[in-house]
């Protein structure tokens, strides 16, 4: 059936950015507010929340992307429960740019039907994760701008989070060595249970360079980057000859007032030949929906294992974002309506 014969008006709640963050985001920077949404229109859609996602990028996003009092940024898992649309019918989930509500209107250019194969078996909050944008970043870093071959050993900090741990993880498929680094003696345990052959926590070791020497002496071909500062200064420094650094973040630096400086790389990267590229992961868009059948069989047969931090209640939603900012989740952070 295309269209609801329901055409009840929606109130929507939604999170916006009351003023825009200094240092650590606190409750205050939020508002919960109603929004009241038209009736969908020819070739529109009606979704209600289902998962919403919080990731380290809206921390820096939201400082060139938003306005105060705008609604906070964000993808969710919906279900289309009114449609205009023969490419979305009633019932069916979409992964959309929907922002902090629990209701929208779309037109379809910001929503994505979930994989039609998609298991039953295989919760549909793994779109926000593994089998969405974080697995795809850490498989176009690797692939893309690492180049990554067989026998390489690769370096991932922030390895226990939703990119991390799948970029490790990635990396073993493919006959890598994988070291890395967490902030937690729990998170460390996750990765020992993910398969990687090291992993430390930063926290705790007397020194970050002695670290990364005993984890792999002979040191990195590839480095996941997203923690930037001053990991990044010593980690570049334990990089092969021809090393290849995918800059996917920087959590560090997100919520500093004052802007780091230096040690600066450009020695150590003109003596060894290394290659340091940012990206973003929507440059290889054209390759998603092969891409991510592609990670939804490897996590079918067992080998991509993905861990997630779960918290209920749209209402949470800004405890859940400021609780990923510290740290607070193995694996994937998500909040369910």
């Amino acid at each position: 059936m295309l269209r609801s014969t329901k055409r009840v008006m929606v109130q929507a709640k939604t999170w916006v950015l009351k003023q825009h963050f200094e240092g650590f985001p606190k409750d205050t920077d939020f508002e919960l507010k109603l929004e009241q949404l038209s009736k969908p229109k020819d070739g529109e859609v009606l979704l209600e929340a289902v998962f919403l996602s919080v990731d380290p990028y809206m921390r820096p996003y939201s400082r060139v992307r938003m306005q105060a009092g705008d609604v906070m940024i964000g993808t969710q898992v919906a279900k289309v429960i009114q449609s205009n649309n023969p490419s979305f019918p009633v019932g069916c989930h979409v992964v959309g740019q929907c922002g902090w509500r629990t209701h929208n209107v779309s037109d379809g250019s910001d929503i994505t039907k979930v994989l039609d194969a998609w298991p039953q078996s295989v919760s549909l909050s793994h779109a926000l994760g593994a089998i969405g944008m974080p697995g795809l970043t850490a498989l176009y870093g690797l692939e893309e701008v690492c180049a990554i071959k067989p026998g390489e050993t690769l370096l991932v900090n922030a390895a226990a989070g939703a990119v991390g741990s799948v970029a490790g993880q990635i990396a073993k498929l493919k006959g890598c060595k994988v070291v890395g680094s967490a902030g937690g003696d729990d998170k460390v345990a996750y990765l020992k249970e993910l398969g990687f052959d090291q992993a430390f926590n930063y926290k705790t070791v007397s020194s970050l360079e002695e670290a990364l020497k005993n984890a792999s002496p002979e040191g990195y071909d590839c480095y996941f980057e997203n923690v930037g500062g001053p990991f990044s200064s010593v980690a570049i420094t334990q990089m092969k000859a021809f090393g290849r650094i995918a800059v996917c973040g920087g959590i560090s630096l997100y919520n500093d007032t004052t802007q780091q400086t230096g040690p600066y790389p450009q020695l150590e990267m003109i003596f060894k030949q290394l290659k340091m590229e940012g990206f973003l992961v929507s440059r290889w868009e054209h390759k998603n929906e092969e891409s991510l059948k592609r990670m939804l069989t490897w996590m079918q047969e067992g080998k991509l294992k993905c861990k997630e931090h779960v918290t209920v209640g749209f209402e949470n939603m800004p405890a859940a974002f400021m609780g990923m900012l510290r740290g607070e989740n193995i694996g994937k952070a998500i909040v369910k309506v």
